[in-house]
């Protein structure tokens, strides 16, 4: 297998004003400079906190993310934010697809793939949510679940494209929960995301669901494992960076 490139990924959701990213990057960038330079950092705040969270990066090696975008650069889509808005502060990748916004906000395969599509063209990196149910774990489903979401996302992408995209394999049961689904498990279920798609050996796949810095290194053991997506455990400053610090481990 290929070196691929190892990343921990923070999804704030809608946490943190922009006085609590100023706050936490007061906190944190002081500690990101003895963390490991292996690890790729990426912080998604909310899209009010995007511009303090851009100017508190500027110079660092933290990379910039968003939690969702348009696939139309723009037009009468109220409520909704463009890749030229992202790019404009220097965002460099998005989480599309996420369980959250499949089910509450009628987030389809069709429209995740049309972001995926815009996000690429666009220059950004997209970090594409794939996962199952609890309904679906039980019912023996979750490879079926998760190859057909990344063959749909990735539908009409050039194999040659994939080495830029990023994918976090999320179990939905596990996300919030406290319950995390066993790595050797995670492993298999993302050896099955690797092998779906001709393009994805060279792809980041990151575990997502109550990822905690005291679990965090018996994910990265796996060598399917490249990385997190981090929710609540990425929103104390000193917690996100000892996770960091374990995932090196």
């Amino acid at each position: 297998m290929p070196v691929i490139r190892s990343i921990v990924a923070a999804n704030w959701k809608m946490h943190k004003t922009a006085a609590d990213t100023a706050a936490f990057f007061d906190a944190f960038l002081p500690l990101s400079a003895s963390l490991p330079p292996e690890i790729e950092i990426v912080v998604a705040p909310p899209f009010t906190a995007i511009a303090e969270a851009s100017k508190r990066l500027r110079g660092t090696r933290i990379l910039l993310g968003a939690q969702t975008m348009h696939w139309d650069l723009e037009g009468p889509f109220t409520g909704e934010v463009s890749a030229p808005m992202l790019l404009e502060f220097r965002v460099s990748h998005v989480i599309l697809g996420h369980s959250e916004r499949r089910a509450a906000c009628d987030e389809t395969d069709r429209t995740v793939n049309l972001k995926v599509r815009t996000a690429l063209a666009q220059g950004l990196t997209p970090i594409v949510a794939v996962g199952e149910s609890g309904n679906e774990r039980s019912a023996g489903r979750t490879d079926d679940r998760v190859v057909a979401q990344t063959r749909a996302a990735f539908a009409g992408v050039p194999a040659a494209e994939l080495a830029r995209v990023t994918i976090a394999y999320e179990p939905i049961w596990a996300i919030g929960t406290g319950r995390n689904c066993d790595p050797e498990e995670a492993d298999r279920v993302m050896a099955t995301i690797r092998g779906s798609l001709d393009g994805l050996d060279e792809t980041p796949i990151l575990y997502g669901g109550s990822m905690k810095p005291e679990n965090v290194a018996a994910y990265m053991a796996k060598p399917n494992v490249n990385g997190g997506l981090v929710g609540g455990a990425s929103l104390d400053p000193t917690g996100f960076a000892m996770l960091i610090a374990n995932a090196a481990r």
